[in-house]
């Protein structure tokens, strides 16, 4: 069974009709971003937009509750990749350049029809938003951009048991909550087990170069799913549109030019 809030009017807009949404007063836009890629053996190619608009929508349904009028538009389905990675069959990579452009179409419709704030719910960690926001906010000065990579508003240990950053406990056990049928067997999943650099300054974060992820694992996966469960997913699903649905609420209603204390 599709997850509710996939098939809810008024926050999808996806599914969401015109004759729902002319009359009515948006105070902002959600802007899911994901990717297509491999994700161990047992989630969806997709799994980076899927969460992405599951958890927006969430987040939006809960900040509606309190009286926020925003909608999820349709997620972004392509991201950036590191190399080795467009090595496997269907993995897509958007460039820099080509995620700049839909960005900055978006939000020129936005701007248009009379947006002026726009939250981006990113759920891949090769997608940088941050240039481009900089850049947008040359060009729109009155139009605000926030991004949320939504797999780091909360702290993964507090959750899970083996902390990973690629299809493993945390994203299986989120798409275990939202889409348990798009979730292959766990024992049919990967170990996620994966090398690190040689080079201990690219180890410890103190300098760095992509990944060639192909030599990094051999199941596309980085940190073990096999705990991973459907009730975890939702604990931690819930704490993060808790926390995103307050931020919601506090962007649409702040007033941007007292934005700093």
């Amino acid at each position: 069974m599709v997850h509710r809030l996939i098939m809810k009017k008024g926050i999808d807009l996806s599914i969401t009709a015109w004759n729902d949404v002319k009359e009515e007063i948006f105070t902002l836009a959600v802007l899911p971003w994901g990717a297509t890629e491999p994700h161990n053996l047992h989630l969806p190619y997709g799994t980076d937009a899927i969460l992405s608009k599951d958890i927006a929508c969430l987040a939006v349904e809960k900040a509606q509750a309190k009286r926020v009028k925003s909608i999820v538009l349709p997620a972004v389905p392509f991201g950036s990749q590191n190399p080795g990675q467009t090595d496997l069959p269907f993995c897509i990579h958007a460039r820099y350049d080509t995620q700049r452009a839909i960005l900055t179409d978006i939000v020129t419709s936005l701007y248009r029809q009379g947006l002026r704030k726009l939250v981006i719910v990113n759920g891949h960690g090769g997608n940088n938003f941050r240039n481009m926001i900089r850049d947008l906010a040359i060009d729109y000065p009155d139009f605000y951009i926030a991004v949320s990579d939504w797999y780091t508003v909360e702290k993964a240990a507090d959750y899970f048991t083996v902390v990973g950053d690629h299809a493993d406990e945390l994203e299986t056990s989120v798409m275990m909550h939202f889409h348990p049928e798009w979730v292959l067997p766990l024992e049919m999943a990967g170990e996620g087990e994966s090398k690190s650099f040689s080079i201990p300054a690219l180890r410890n974060k103190q300098a760095w170069i992509p990944r060639h992820w192909t030599k990094v694992t051999t199941d596309t996966g980085i940190g073990n799913p096999k705990a991973a469960t459907a009730e975890r997913g939702k604990r931690f699903a819930e704490r993060v549109t808790d926390v995103l649905s307050d931020f919601l609420v506090d962007f649409a209603e702040a007033e941007m030019e007292n934005l700093y204390i």
